[in-house]
């Protein structure tokens, strides 16, 4: 079991932890998402079509934490957007043309090298690029297109994301606009304390990894397991009171019968639990119940 804050220790390291990280900070990120833009738009193949490079995952989200600085960047082709099931009967396949996933990749690569030099192109989805100390964080960045599902009841009859096909043969959906634009309008309606309390679920997983008291978790799962916390329940006392209840809430819902199979990623799209995700149950309860230890609540 890991060492157990005293309630001034705890209220020290929200109150540091409730931030993101600096401005130097700040600008590492910045200068490493207009590098990877200025590869695509200098890049000859990609003149004319319609693409988004856009930074995703916790940095546009303002929920970045020390220690977890590096930039996810997503290089998205557009058109043709993909999608598949009853949508390509009545719109017909769209992932048609010369643009191929493989094709994609080869380009991306290209351009990256052309503005990088040499770039780890081993991962199964994303290409490497290290860090340069004191001047830009390490940087992955992601070939996809986009990705469309029809639904009467959405907005303009349609959610958007992207899809990235690995190197082995699987897909992946990401909805990385929804998790945004959902991150925004919840952290506006608990008075900013959403993404306060994410990133100190975060500061608390990366101490307790680093510790051996839990297994290392993507930094994304602490974003999604806060995100299932009612709006009302931050809203409750001071900031230490959110941080306690949204912890008892979380809890809560992963001891309770159905509430794991109910409980959603931030875009609203996906399970938080099931196959294909990174972590169970377990590796939450693990987190959750260390997390009320370390930050001294069993007092």
């Amino acid at each position: 079991m890991a060492r157990q804050l005293t309630p001034g220790q705890r209220l020290g390291l929200i109150s540091k932890w409730r931030n993101p990280p600096g401005q130097s900070e700040q600008v590492r990120l910045e200068r490493a998402e207009r590098m990877v833009k200025e590869a695509v738009r200098q890049h000859e193949p990609f003149l004319g079509l319609d693409i988004t490079v856009a930074s995703k995952g916790s940095y546009p989200n303002n929920t970045n934490v020390r220690g977890d600085s590096d930039v996810d960047i997503m290089v998205k082709l557009n058109d043709p957007s993909h999608t598949e099931g009853p949508a390509e009967w009545w719109f017909g396949p769209r992932h048609t043309g010369p643009w191929t996933k493989d094709k994609l990749r080869q380009e991306v690569h290209a351009a990256l090298v052309g503005r990088f030099g040499p770039v780890n192109a081993d991962g199964n989805l994303a290409f490497f690029i290290p860090e340069v100390v004191n001047s830009r964080p390490s940087i992955d960045v992601v070939p996809c297109f986009k990705w469309v599902v029809y639904d009467p009841t959405a907005a303009g009859g349609r959610y958007e994301g992207s899809v990235v096909y690995g190197r082995d043969g699987k897909k992946v959906i990401n909805w990385p606009e929804l998790q945004l634009a959902n991150g925004r309008a919840k952290n506006t309606n608990t008075k900013l304390r959403y993404k306060f309390v994410v990133r100190v679920l975060k500061n608390v997983e990366n101490d307790l990894a680093a510790e051996g008291v839990i297994k290392a978790l993507p930094s994304y799962f602490s974003e999604c397991l806060i995100y299932n916390v009612p709006d009302s329940v931050f809203l409750a006392g001071e900031f230490d009171d959110a941080v306690r209840v949204s912890l008892l809430e979380v809890h809560r819902q992963l001891t309770s019968l159905f509430g794991p199979s109910r409980m959603r990623e931030p875009n609203g799209m996906k399970k938080l639990f099931g196959p294909g995700q990174k972590w169970d149950e377990k590796d939450a309860r693990n987190l959750i119940t260390s997390a009320w230890h370390y930050l001294g609540y069993e007092g």
